[in-house]
């Protein structure tokens, strides 16, 4: 073997553990929100050091990975601004506490957090806001040369922020090329935008877009002209993804209630004060329904039993709404922080959620808000996740719509007994099958099971591929099951679309009265 190309197992391995395990989906999308606006998440303040912002960021990372999150969605562009280098919009102020000024000493964050992410076979999604330019436009710091300065008459101030005016072509075009650029540059696997399209209603005022609607409106009512608006950019975004990367994913995660009942007869049993379709003018459902994106994460951050908006309502009603898209449940762990109710409070609220979403089979997972609100592990959640629910590695569900083609198999090519230690250990080497693999692999699935293995089994550990020529791993005789009377161990390859290949050749453990020993 190349020694050069040969990794430990404890430097790969993503979650390991000891099974049997309590009964998990092989398939779950299991992310957490990383917000940078105004610091929220990361970095924890502006003007930190080079070497703490990136410190700061693994912390994050290795947190969430031993607790058994997947994939991270991280806001890159909160503001008009750019956590990368961009050569359409200055570097954020909520790096360096001044918009515009770059990383000293120089690195791109963005290319960054993208490989530390996958090292740990985490999936990154890039978290852009596509319409808010000034979060505080008496207190943030913008640069000369800002979008919102050297194109003034794109924009409009509503409240105390500034915004994108959503109505005029020019800016659904600048939005659409960032997009372009971004996926164009950087080795993401999706790109994400939240609620924000047009701003919550502040009450008492209007919206000032009232001159470009009389140019643009063509006859429609401002309501149906601005829905088109958000429409037209969502499509556009689209477009350009399938005609640049056609395998990066677009996803949207709404206000949770997308119209209630009494408005529309196909509304959710709800009471919510302001909606997507009829405030935020965001017709998720016609996105779903055209294709236009791949996922959505309602935010669903109600607790079961909400007298206005339930979350067991919510939950069905996307649920019956997905279109054959995936839907990720968000989760609003804030919430034990943010005037926190009874209901908050009470340590089986997250995890009754998530046995209710596991219950549907048209809900493919969860996303956490805020990331480190759930690493402070109120109500103990953090523990509970890894202890429990999460105890086991989830591989991400693949998009049919996206790709099929799966990778070769890999193979065992060699194994052995190493008794250096008390617990004895057996020792597998591997290798992807042959030269002629045409898939981007990402990662090697370990499967144990008592009984004859399957792609069936749940996943034992995951192994982040990196163009690895060959690869070991190692499992303990204290981590088989006591009472089984056999213990088979395969491995399967999967690509960044997250098709599984078929598993490689088997190798049996039996029982001996010493022990277990590799069977001949």
């Amino acid at each position: 073997m190349k020694k050069q190309v040969i990794v430990l197992f404890s430097v790969l391995f993503y979650f390991i553990h000891s099974f049997p395990a309590y009964a998990q989906p092989k398939y779950e999308f299991r992310a957490a929100w990383i917000a940078t606006v105004v610091n929220i998440d990361w970095p924890s303040k502006k003007g930190l050091p080079v070497a703490t912002q990136k410190t700061e960021f693994i912390y994050l990372l290795d947190s969430f990975q031993s607790i058994g999150i997947n994939a991270v969605i991280v806001q890159v562009r909160p503001s008009a601004d750019a956590f990368y280098p961009s050569q359409y919009e200055p570097w954020s102020e909520y790096l360096n506490g001044v918009q515009g000024l770059p990383p000293i000493p120089y690195y791109d964050p963005l290319k960054f957090m993208i490989e530390e992410a996958h090292k740990r076979n985490m999936e990154f999604h890039a978290w852009l806001n596509p319409y808010r330019a000034v979060f505080d436009i008496y207190n943030s710091s913008v640069s000369p040369a800002s979008i919102t300065r050297t194109h003034k008459d794109w924009f409009l101030t509503y409240g105390t922020k500034k915004y994108f005016n959503p109505g005029l072509p020019q800016v659904m075009q600048y939005v659409t090329g960032i997009v372009k650029d971004i996926v164009t540059r950087y080795d993401i696997d999706a790109i994400h935008m939240d609620d924000y399209f047009y701003p919550y209603r502040i009450a008492g005022k209007e919206f000032p877009d009232a001159a470009t609607y009389r140019r643009y409106g063509a006859g429609m009512t401002k309501d149906d002209w601005r829905r088109s608006n958000c429409d037209s950019v969502i499509k556009m975004i689209h477009n350009v993804i399938i005609d640049t990367k056609p395998l990066i994913k677009f996803g949207i995660s709404p206000f949770g209630v997308w119209r209630n009942k009494d408005q529309d007869a196909d509304g959710s049993d709800t009471h919510s004060g302001q909606t997507n379709y009829d405030d935020l003018y965001a017709d998720i459902l016609l996105w779903l329904d055209q294709g236009w994106i791949d996922y959505v994460t309602p935010q669903l951050y109600w607790e079961i039993g909400h007298n206005l908006c339930d979350y067991e309502t919510l939950l069905a009603w996307w649920s019956n709404h997905s279109y054959g898209k995936h839907i990720y449940i968000g989760h609003g762990v804030y919430r034990v922080f943010d005037k926190p109710t009874i209901a908050w409070r009470n340590p089986n609220e997250l995890p009754n959620q998530i046995k209710m979403l596991r219950e549907d089979p048209n809900i493919q997972g969860s996303v956490f808000y805020s990331g480190t609100s759930l690493l402070h592990n109120p109500n103990g959640w953090a523990d509970s996740l890894k202890n429990n629910y999460y105890k086991t590695p989830a591989l991400i569900p693949p998009m049919q719509w996206v790709d099929v083609n799966a990778p070769h198999a890999p193979v065992i090519t060699n194994f052995t007994e190493s008794k250096k230690t008390a617990d004895a250990s057996f020792i597998f080497y591997a290798k992807p099958s042959d030269s002629l693999e045409t898939e981007d692999v990402k990662t090697y699935v370990v499967y144990v099971s008592g009984d004859q293995v399957s792609l069936g089994s749940k996943p034992y550990m995951l192994i982040a591929a990196k163009d690895k020529k060959e690869f070991q791993f190692s499992i303990a005789q204290s981590q088989i099951a006591a009472d089984w009377d056999g213990c088979y161990i395969a491995i399967a390859s999967v690509d960044r679309e997250n098709n599984e290949s078929g598993l490689s050749n088997i190798v049996q453990l039996i029982k001996t009265k010493k022990g277990w020993a590799i069977a001949k």
